[in-house]
């Protein structure tokens, strides 16, 4: 049947607020062409995202006739603001952006390991309370937090998870309570890296890719037809529970040492520098091991790093061969039940490794798996989290702002 009018409106202002949001500010015959909407439909629809204070004049063209269609309409910014947070184990990251995604203001908090959870919730709402306030914001439409851990898919809550801080399951509700009329949703970090990747980094021309995430812990986010997935459970990429040789032991329900993480996690990571006669960092968190990887890429940078591993190699290459090898294991593993076709290297880890590191796992999958895979390096580095946890979040404002109001 066809669309009311009414509905048929919804539908064109939609449409015009969706292409005002991807290409900036358009003119009214630019609206035209790209929507393939009758000049009497545009300045219509024109005319009323005006009056709801949706959209409103931003400029002219540079056409030399002056007119209606000279004129630049762009989305009104700050009819939303938002926040996006990446916390992680030693701190929080927060953003506050206006509606088209502006960033106005941000900031960095550290948390120490040793402040109870009162204390910890309570630096990391008043950031988000500070940054708003720098940024001008009377108040938060909505906030999207991206953290390490496992999503409830029924409740969208922060599971419980071994070894992650207690602060992170309680700051989405002291957020709630502390940014009245905000909508706060906590989504998995390594997820929001993938989607930020997607739509702005190296996996922008991928329909169907994995992201590994190489940080503190490890983790994949899985992207098949353009579409993320979480899994019955919410656990699609619990990769550092996935059994794996090398290890010596096996993975438990409440613990994955044993598993993939015990290889590739940041303690193993900054420990197998050790073995390979590199300095060790005092930390063996990402920041830490992402410290390592760093110099043994720069170390090696000098001299193209071999494909396979000679007898006698300097550190730096010994150590980059055998993390290969490692990340190669697990990529492997998701390359013969998905067949992706692309792996993305994420997280500090992935991020410190560069084009080095993912050429060395690339020529590994050769060798071990039939199905053609590109392995790429993250393009967004640190801060792929955050500007997932934007996109997310202004998705889903525009999603209640841009609705049609009800009759």
């Amino acid at each position: 049947m066809p669309a009311s009018p009414s509905t048929a409106r919804a539908i064109n202002d939609r449409l015009a607020l969706r292409l005002l949001q991807q290409e900036g500010p358009l003119t009214a015959g630019q609206l035209k062409h790209l929507t393939g909407l009758s000049r009497p439909t545009v300045a219509d629809l024109v005319e009323r995202l005006t009056a709801s204070g949706l959209i409103t004049v931003v400029g002219e063209s540079g056409e030399q006739r002056r007119g209606p269609n000279a004129r630049l309409y762009g989305i009104v910014a700050d009819r939303a603001h938002l926040a996006a947070l990446d916390v992680r184990t030693e701190g929080v990251f927060v953003l506050v952006s206006d509606l088209v995604g502006r960033v106005l203001a941000e900031a960095s908090v550290p948390i120490g390991g040793d402040a109870g959870t009162g204390p910890a919730v309570e630096q990391a709402v008043a950031a988000v309370e500070r940054t708003a306030k720098k940024a001008g914001a009377d108040r938060l439409h909505t906030v999207g937090i991206g953290a390490p851990g496992l999503i409830d898919p029924a409740t969208g809550d922060l599971r419980d998870s071994a070894g992650l801080p207690a602060w992170h399951r309680s700051l989405a509700a002291a957020l709630q309570e502390r940014l009245p009329g905000a909508r706060v949703t906590v989504e998995n970090e390594t997820n929001l890296a993938a989607l930020a990747e997607q739509r702005e980094g190296a996996a922008r021309d991928r329909d169907t890719f994995v992201l590994l995430w190489l940080g503190h812990g490890v983790g994949a986010a899985v992207v098949l037809d353009g579409t993320l997935r979480r899994g019955a459970s919410g656990g699609t990429g619990e990769i550092g529970f996935l059994p794996v040789p090398g290890t010596g032991s096996l993975p438990s329900a409440r613990d994955c040492d044993g598993g993939f993480h015990s290889l590739t996690g940041a303690a193993a990571v900054v420990s197998l520098a050790g073995e390979c006669g590199l300095p060790v960092p005092a930390a063996t968190d990402g920041p830490g091991a992402a410290v390592a990887v760093r110099k043994a890429v720069a170390e090696v940078s000098r001299e193209p790093v071999p494909v396979t591993t000679p007898a006698t190699v300097p550190p730096a290459h010994r150590f980059l061969h055998t993390l290969a090898d490692r990340v190669a294991v697990g990529a492997a593993s998701v390359v013969a039940v998905l067949d992706p076709g692309c792996v993305v290297l994420g997280g500090e880890v992935g991020q410190a490794g560069g084009a080095v590191l993912a050429g060395l796992v690339a020529e590994r999958l050769r060798r071990m798996s039939p199905l053609p895979t590109e392995v790429r390096p993250s393009s967004l580095g640190g801060t792929a989290v955050l500007r997932g946890a934007l996109l997310t979040a202004r998705e889903r404002a525009q999603d209640q702002v841009f609705a049609p109001p009800e009759r």
